[in-house]
């Protein structure tokens, strides 16, 4: 178990208030980073016993056995979706973070064709959709599903990952330490900040944070927010945090969602204002995260 720090409950990460920090410096003089993560997943039709899946979905498994409801829908995603997805960052220069689940690739491997032949990053996301990383495991069950993980994506690309996106941002309070020792670089399960810090790891790595609440799955399908308002609210958000200067806007997309025909157009015109506003630096996750530990090194302060 962790131990408790000022303001805090663990010792994963220190305690930093935002006004006693600088801000980062972007390349260009951007005042954002931004960063687009695409969820490549695969979700079981029927999974084992005492998997954990994301609560936010209810008790499927007791309720939908085999779950083919819900397979259907992902199938969706990686049969149509996601390819919606990639024309509509074609259109506007974006390359993107693909989050790879090792099930995912197994099985679709036209959608890893497709992203490594636009120049994506392929970050490791565990294995299932319906089996996220919990307390429930013991450490050898967590290390094997990051070595899993890791494996799918060195055969897929003839690389090792230097990221982690955890399936549902599932973790327990050993996966920061055990994702180090891996040789991983960066994870975005923590979303408790405006840009990317160090965490108390051996080696240290970098948590890069996700902004949950604009999570196209939280805010669309959750809090069933009208798909017509998602550009605004991206783009105030990346207004604010632009204007603050040195802040991350890392934003999670699902081919299953936005992929579908009545709100790819809304995720295109999303796309086109961030592409066209001055002051924001694109990046795949993998040069976010380069480029932040380049000016850590320097002496920046994480």
């Amino acid at each position: 178990m962790t131990t408790p720090a000022p303001g805090m409950d663990h010792s994963l990460y220190p305690f930093s208030a935002l006004p006693n920090r600088p801000a980062l410096q972007w390349p260009g003089g951007a005042g954002l980073a931004l960063g687009l993560v695409v969820h490549f997943d695969y979700w079981e039709i029927d999974p084992p016993q005492g998997a954990v899946s994301d609560p936010r979905f209810g008790d499927t498994f007791g309720a939908f056995r085999p779950d083919q409801r819900t397979y259907a829908w992902r199938e969706y995603g990686n049969r149509i979706g996601i390819f919606r997805l990639m024309e509509a960052l074609d259109r506007h220069g974006l390359r993107a973070t693909l989050a790879a689940g090792s099930a995912a690739i197994a099985r679709c491997p036209q959608v890893m064709d497709a992203a490594l032949s636009r120049g994506w990053e392929v970050a490791a996301h565990g294995g299932f959709a319906t089996q996220m990383i919990s307390s429930a495991m013991t450490a050898e069950e967590e290390a094997e599903v990051i070595a899993t993980s890791v494996d799918a994506i060195k055969a897929a690309t003839g690389q090792r990952p230097v990221g982690w996106i955890g399936q549902d941002f599932g973790e327990s309070t050993r996966t920061p330490d055990l994702l180090a020792k891996a040789g991983f670089r960066y994870l975005c399960d923590w979303p408790n900040d405006d840009q990317p810090y160090l965490m108390t790891t051996t080696p240290p790595i970098l948590s890069i944070p996700v902004q949950t609440e604009l999570d196209d799955v939280q805010l669309l399908w959750h809090r069933r927010v009208p798909t017509p308002r998602y550009p605004d609210l991206v783009a105030e958000a990346a207004d604010v945090l632009r204007a603050e200067g040195g802040r991350s806007l890392i934003l999670g997309l699902h081919p299953w969602l936005f992929g579908m025909p009545h709100r790819i157009r809304y995720l295109d015109a999303t796309l086109a204002r961030l592409a066209q506003t001055d002051g924001i630096w694109h990046a795949p996750l993998e040069g976010i995260c380069d480029h932040v530990r380049s000016e850590f090194s320097k002496g920046s302060p994480a």
